[in-house]
């Protein structure tokens, strides 16, 4: 293990206990979110030295709306071909491609991209990243509402090919409100496909007392209703699955700590470990959170590795 300030401090702490399970991080970036703070891939492979993780899911970023500098998937293939053991390449489009260009830039002849048209041209992309070694599609973060027709048609693709996605959800990108109904008609219609969901909409929604304002927020210290949107879908759609990365998670598992443990160990076989790391240095509470729960090792498995690597589809033992 590397010797970075932040492993040091947390394993000096006296409950401090390495995790039997080593985790599977749904959720990194490459690149530079913040300015001047750049990831690199060998940057990453150190930090989850430091932090007991054995495999990373590297997410791009390139809606306009998802971050201020694009994050690729070439870069994200790139890191899986330098650590193949260790990094797992996800890769993004943007479902408003398909609409552009196909009546304005006719295709170049002799050429294997053309252009992106409707639900072909996004399953011959998808295809492409899938054959490189992409795993899932991700972070989908697009400034329209969660099912769109054009989102619809993204989501077909990703189930004809078996790209989970993991999706971000708020009252900008991938738009919903309170009840999550746009969200339920997009689990409904694509049954094989597993969504994995984040952000502050999202996990607004653990509680039934949500509001339109949370969605836009993190609302810290505030009880947790029992009966939220989320719960609900969950009963009704198996394919629905939730990232405990980013203040989201956080506040999920905070605001009301013993619902929050309960909620863990009843939605052990959704849940899924992530850190959204951006930048080197950041503060990852989750590890502390979820070790401070103590929960059976059959829940720390499950939530640590065990569903990444079923829904991922990954050869790896337990």
């Amino acid at each position: 293990m590397g010797a970075a300030t932040l492993a040091l401090t947390r394993a000096q702490e006296p409950s401090f206990r390495p995790p039997k399970h080593h985790y599977i991080d749904i959720h990194t970036h490459l690149g530079a979110f913040y300015w001047g703070k750049e990831v690199t891939a060998d940057g990453l492979v150190r930090w989850m030295d430091d932090h007991y993780i054995e495999k990373a899911c590297i997410l791009p970023l390139v809606s306009p709306e998802a971050a201020p500098i694009v994050q690729t998937t070439e870069a994200a293939l790139a890191a899986y071909r330098r650590f193949p053991d260790r990094i797992i390449p996800f890769c993004a489009v943007d479902p408003r491609s398909a609409q552009t260009a196909a009546s304005t830039h006719p295709p170049v002849p002799g050429s294997r991209y053309g252009h992106i048209s409707g639900l072909e041209g996004i399953i011959e992309v998808l295809q492409r990243y899938k054959d490189a070694g992409a795993r899932g599609l991700g972070e989908h973060k697009v400034g329209l509402p969660f099912d769109h027709p054009v989102q619809m048609m993204l989501y077909e693709a990703c189930q004809k090919l078996y790209l989970p996605i993991l999706f971000h959800l708020d009252d900008i990108r991938n738009i919903d409100q309170p009840g999550l109904a746009h969200l339920r008609q997009a689990l409904l219609a694509f049954p094989d496909l597993p969504f994995i969901g984040h952000a502050a909409g999202f996990w607004a929604s653990i509680s039934a007392d949500a509001t339109p304002k949370e969605f836009a927020s993190y609302p810290r210290g505030k009880p947790i209703v029992p009966g939220g949107a989320l719960e609900k879908l969950m009963d009704e759609c198996p394919n629905l699955y939730a990232d405990l990365s980013e203040p989201g998670g956080e506040t999920a598992l905070t605001r009301d700590p013993d619902f929050a443990r309960e909620f863990v160990i009843r939605r052990a076989d959704r849940l899924l470990f992530g850190t959204d790391y951006l930048a080197p240095g950041q503060e990852i509470p989750q590890f502390a959170i979820l070790d401070r729960m103590n929960l059976p090792e059959e829940v720390q498995y499950k939530i640590y590795r065990g569903n990444a690597i079923r829904i991922l589809k990954l050869d790896l033992e337990s």
